[in-house]
């Protein structure tokens, strides 16, 4: 549902057609090229983004009825002909395309990818509803969504015209993945990219948010043409890195929260929100431990500030609090 215009929190990030690229490679990252199974018949290559108008044996696709569907933002209904480890391949009524597995509403949430050849193949000789959500004649590129189709037709184009950059709006997370957090707005989906959820460094989106949740983000960019909103978490909030070095000077020491423990040491979570490494060689360490003997993911602990490089948001730290034995 969109919700009221306020006052930005933080600067707009710059975005043009190379950040939003950059996403789309990124999403397509998650799904490489692989062969497409399709019942009774040899498997065919084709990437995993790409729709089936990329497949050899099929006709020119009708330019005209693909476009007249995604501009009136119609349902169509297609039978599901072949998978792969991307989605799933759909035609009928003269169209043919792919629809995403991100996509896909009773997949929804799901990223093992160990089990995402099954759940594909369960959809093979079904039939869905669908909504045109990208089409790109010169690429022979033409993307389904089932998700999309859960609004009713004409409501994307109402949504875009009302929906402006740095708007708060409240929406819905309908699906988490490895490079972000898609949220339904009431018939147009945004993504928070996994760099717009937190100041702070974010191992996996689902740390952040939870599938089903209601949200309030912020908007960054609107692409009408891919039918693509991005939307930031992070700017609803003071970048707490803006008065790092005057709230945590070096040497002071402070209260931290252990989020992540690795070979080389540990990250900490500052009360503000800020996060910083905590070295090996800066961990009290006996003969013969290791970091993870020592420090555990969610333990609370003291930290001697070491330095801040606020413009990189990276900080320093210490569990060395008196400063002996630091190098």
């Amino acid at each position: 549902m969109v919700g009221q215009k306020k006052k930005m929190e933080n600067p707009m990030p710059h975005i043009d057609d190379g950040w939003w690229a950059s996403v789309l490679a990124e999403e397509g990252r998650y799904a490489p090229p692989q062969p497409v199974r399709q019942a009774g018949k040899p498997e065919v290559r084709v990437d995993a983004d790409a729709s089936a108008s990329s497949a050899p044996s099929k006709p020119p696709a009708d330019w005209t009825q693909v476009k007249d569907l995604y501009l009136r933002d119609q349902i169509v209904s297609l039978d599901v002909t072949g998978y792969n480890r991307g989605g799933l391949l759909v035609e009928g009524s003269g169209l043919y395309g792919f629809v995403p597995f991100s996509h896909l509403v009773d997949l929804a949430g799901k990223s093992e990818i160990s089990e995402r050849e099954h759940d594909l193949e369960s959809f093979v000789g079904r039939t869905l509803r669908l909504k045109v959500i990208e089409c790109v004649p010169e690429d022979g590129r033409i993307v389904f969504s089932e998700r999309a189709a859960q609004a009713e037709p004409g409501k994307r184009a109402e949504l875009f015209g009302s929906l402006h950059p740095g708007e708060r709006v409240k929406g819905t997370v309908t699906n988490i993945t490895d490079f972000g957090v898609f949220v339904d707005l009431g018939g147009v989906e945004g993504l928070i990219h996994i760099s717009e959820l937190s100041w702070g460094r974010v191992i996996h989106p689902n740390q952040i948010v939870k599938m089903g949740q209601a949200i309030e983000v912020q908007v960054l960019d609107l692409a009408p043409e891919r039918c693509r909103v991005a939307l930031s978490l992070k700017r609803l909030h003071a970048n707490p890195w803006e008065s790092a070095i005057t709230d945590f000077p070096e040497g002071s020491v402070v209260p931290a929260t252990v989020t992540s423990v690795v070979s080389f040491g540990a990250f900490a979570k500052l009360d503000a929100g800020v996060e910083g490494l905590i070295h090996a060689s800066e961990i009290p360490l006996a003969d013969g431990q290791s970091v993870k003997d020592l420090v555990a993911e969610g333990q609370a602990i003291q930290v001697r500030v070491l330095h801040v490089d606020a413009s990189h948001q990276r900080m320093g730290l210490s569990m060395r609090l008196n400063g002996e034995g630091s190098q």
